[in-house]
């Protein structure tokens, strides 16, 4: 039964994963500037919100959810403004490689930003509560196991997806020059950047 809402959890965890949106557009720009590295762990970052959500859900921790949907329009707003904030910082940034000094930074910062960015979605957990709903889980104590194991499973579909988006971008890192990165920032930024209208337009 266990395994059986594992592989469930495994395949939520992809379909939330792979839809392209802006952190889709983030890893796959800091996979060709900075690495797979940089590119997998900003894709960890999601993962990890999308984990946090999950047991929040998972657990029936309603203070936090009402909470959470209270206070949409601040943090949507909050959301929005850093979607801006990396895409004009995305837009201007310089076309280089990073060099091995300052992979560190890049992937501590890579995963944090990443993490506040999908946190500051806080709609998210409303589509956990509905799955969650729809596989018979609720919060009760001969369900706590299987809340785990269905979390874990789309914390490792979610990591997945990120696995095979920066692998498969980092093929094509080293044949990437300084003048097609300086086009795939600015495109990326500009993509982020709708992203981010988008997100405060919704609040109009």
């Amino acid at each position: 039964m266990d395994i059986e809402f594992f592989l469930k959890g495994l395949l939520i965890g992809l379909s939330i994963a792979a839809p392209v949106g802006p952190i889709g557009v983030l890893c796959i720009r800091r996979t060709l500037a900075h690495g797979k590295m940089v590119g997998l762990v900003s894709g960890l970052g999601a993962a990890t919100a999308d984990g946090i959500y999950g047991l929040i859900a998972g657990f029936g921790l309603t203070v936090i959810t009402n909470f959470l949907i209270g206070q949409h329009f601040w943090i949507q707003l909050i959301g929005g403004c850093f979607l801006c904030y990396l895409g004009i910082k995305t837009l201007i940034s310089k076309a280089s490689f990073s060099q091995s000094e300052t992979q560190k930074k890049n992937i501590i910062g890579a995963f944090l930003s990443v993490l506040f960015l999908t946190l500051t979605n806080p709609m998210t957990i409303l589509s956990f509560i509905a799955i969650f709903a729809g596989l018979g889980i609720s919060n009760s104590g001969s369900s706590i196991i299987s809340s785990v194991v269905l979390v874990l499973g789309v914390f490792c579909g979610s990591t997945l997806w990120w696995i095979i988006l920066s692998s498969g971008v980092g093929l094509f890192r080293n044949r990437i020059s300084d003048k097609s990165l300086t086009a795939i920032n600015r495109l990326s930024g500009i993509i982020i950047l709708i992203f981010g209208g988008i997100a405060l337009y919704g609040l109009m």
